[in-house]
C-alpha cells in the first residue's frame, strides 16, 4: 500500500484549458490523472456527433492530451481516468491505440467502461416496468420516448476500481460520476472496502472538490481579485491517505489559490441537501466535514460522514423539445434603452402579424436586466446610457416558423429605431432545444462493462 496517492484534475468540462492536464503531469509529481468531460447536454452533442459519423461520440480532444501524457504513462507510472469516452469509448480508445501504436507504446493497457447507454433497450426497460418517470414531474419516459437522443447510466466508482485492478494504465468510460472518477483510485490503492461509507463518502467529496477543475483553485471565485496570477493558474490536486485524510492543493510555481474559501465555495456547487449528497457509491454528508488550511495553497478536509447507497442508479436522459432562436442589435446613445425596448416589441409585434406562433419570448437588455430580470431597472434615468445590446430570443415547434422570425431582425436596421449596429454573421437559425429528463432505475437493471485491451 502506498503511503499516498496524488491525484490531479485535468479537466473541469469539455473545452476546459487544453493544456491543463499536460501541465498537471509534467510540472510535479501526480499518480493519477482524472479529467472530466461530461456535463448532462454533453452526451446529447456527442450522440448527435455519432449520429453523423459513426467513429464520433466521445471528446476527440482527449486523444491529443493522452498523446502529449503517454511517455509519463509509460515511464513514470501515471495513471489516466476520465469519462472522455461520452457515448462511444470504444472509438475513444481505437484513437488513443492508434497513437500509441505511432509512439511505440509496447504494453500499453487501456480499459473501456459501457454498458451505461440504455438507448438502444429503452423499449425492453419501458416493457420490463421500469417507467423511468421524470424525477421533477413524475410523468413516464413514454411521454417522450420518440424525441430522445440519449438515456445513460450514472455508474460509479466499482467498474473502475475493477478496471484499476485489471492493471490498466488508462481508463476510459462513458457516463459515470464526477466523483467516481476521484474515489476509484483511492479505493484500489489503499484496499478501501465499498461498504465503509465514511470512506466512501470521503473519496466521494474529494472528487467533488477537484471536478471542476480549477474552480477550486481560483477561478470562478467570489473574491476573484485576490487570487494571483490567473493566467497561469494550476488546476487542483488531491493528496490522500489511507486513513481517509487528504489535502486539496496544486503544484508549486503555479497561479492561482487554494484556500479555505475556495474549497468551501466548490463543496457548495450543485449539491441540494447538503446532508444527503447522494451518488450510486453512497450517501457523503456534507455538514459533517471540516475544513482547514494547512498552509499556503494547501488546506486538510476531514471528518467526512457517509451512509449506504441507494438501490437505484440515476438516469439523464435528453430529448429535443422545440426550437429556439436568438439574435441581437446593439442601439446607441441618444436614448439607446427606449430605442432597444421599442425594437424588441416592434419584432414581436411583426411576427404577430405574420402569424408566427411562439411557445416563448424574451426581449433582454444585456447590461441592464439579461442576468437579473429584474424590470425596475427600467425605472432609472437611463437617457445618458452610451450603448446597450438588444437581444431577442424565440421559442417554439416549427423551425420554419423561427427561420421566418428569424429573417425579420436585419431588416430592423433600416426599419425601425436609428443608431443601430451589432448585426453580423447573416440571418439567424433555429437550433434544437435539448431538453433534459432526470430518472431512477433501478440498480439490477444496468450493469458496467469493463474491457482491458493491451498494446
Amino acid at each position: 500500500m502506498k503511503e499516498k496517492i496524488r491525484i490531479a484534475s485535468g479537466q473541469g468540462f469539455w473545452g476546459d484549458l487544453p493544456d491543463a492536464p499536460v501541465k498537471q503531469v509534467k510540472q510535479g509529481p501526480v499518480d493519477y490523472l482524472v479529467m472530466d468531460y461530461l456535463a448532462e447536454v454533453t452526451m446529447s452533442i456527442m450522440q448527435k456527433q455519432r449520429m453523423r459519423n459513426e467513429q464520433y461520440g466521445y471528446a476527440r480532444d482527449f486523444v491529443d492530451v493522452v498523446g502529449a501524457v503517454m511517455d509519463d504513462v509509460q515511464n513514470k507510472g501515471v495513471r489516466v481516468i476520465s469519462n472522455a469516452g461520452g457515448v462511444n469509448p470504444t472509438a475513444c480508445k481505437d484513437a488513443i491505440l492508434e497513437i500509441a501504436r505511432r509512439k511505440g507504446a509496447a504494453g500499453l493497457k487501456i480499459a473501456v467502461v459501457d454498458g451505461d447507454d440504455i438507448l438502444p433497450g429503452i423499449d425492453q426497460l419501458i416493457d420490463g416496468g421500469h417507467l423511468l418517470k421524470n424525477m421533477e414531474t413524475g410523468e413516464p419516459i413514454t411521454t417522450v420516448k420518440d424525441d430522445l437522443l440519449s438515456a445513460n447510466v450514472y455508474f460509479g466508482s466499482r467498474p473502475i476500481v475493477e478496471a484499476l485492478e485489471q492493471g490498466a494504465d488508462i481508463v476510459i468510460t462513458g457516463r459515470v460520476t464526477d466523483t467516481g472518477l476521484t474515489l476509484a483510485p483511492m479505493i484500489h490503492e489503499f484496499g478501501w472496502s465499498f461498504d465503509d461509507y465514511d470512506l466512501m463518502a470521503t473519496g466521494t467529496i474529494a472528487g467533488h472538490i477537484i471536478e471542476c477543475g480549477g474552480q477550486v483553485s481560483g477561478g470562478n471565485f467570489t473574491d476573484w481579485e485576490t487570487v494571483d496570477d490567473l493566467v497561469n493558474i494550476g488546476f487542483p490536486i488531491i493528496e490522500a491517505y489511507p486513513d481517509g485524510s487528504f489535502y486539496v492543493t496544486k503544484h508549486e510555481g503555479t497561479g492561482g489559490l487554494v484556500s479555505e474559501m475556495t474549497v468551501k465555495e466548490q463543496l457548495l456547487y450543485e449539491i441540494g441537501n447538503p446532508a444527503e449528497y447522494i451518488t450510486p457509491d453512497c450517501i457523503a454528508d456534507f455538514t459533517s466535514l471540516t475544513v482547514e488550511q494547512q498552509g499556503e495553497n494547501r488546506v486538510k478536509v476531514s471528518g467526512i460522514k457517509g451512509r449506504p447507497e441507494t438501490d437505484t442508479y440515476k438516469i439523464s436522459a435528453s430529448y429535443i423539445d422545440g426550437y429556439k432562436l436568438t439574435s441581437s442589435l446593439v442601439y446607441s446613445w441618444p436614448d439607446a434603452v427606449k430605442k432597444a425596448r421599442f425594437a424588441g416589441e416592434l419584432l414581436l409585434k411583426r411576427a404577430e402579424n405574420l402569424g408566427i406562433d411562439f411557445r416563448d419570448t424574451n426581449i433582454e437588455l444585456v447590461g441592464l436586466n439579461a442576468c437579473n430580470e429584474d424590470e425596475s431597472v427600467f425605472e432609472n434615468d437611463l437617457s445618458d446610457l452610451n450603448e446597450v445590446e438588444m437581444r431577442v430570443s424565440v421559442y417554439g415547434d416549427s423551425r420554419e416558423e423561427l427561420n421566418r422570425f428569424g429573417k425579420e431582425v436585419a431588416p430592423l436596421i433600416l426599419t425601425g429605431p436609428s443608431g443601430v449596429t451589432g448585426f453580423a454573421g447573416g440571418r439567424p437559425k433555429a437550433s434544437e432545444v435539448v431538453a433534459y429528463w432526470p430518472a431512477l432505475l433501478k440498480k439490477d437493471a444496468a450493469k458496467p462493462n469493463v474491457t482491458l485491451y493491451t498494446l
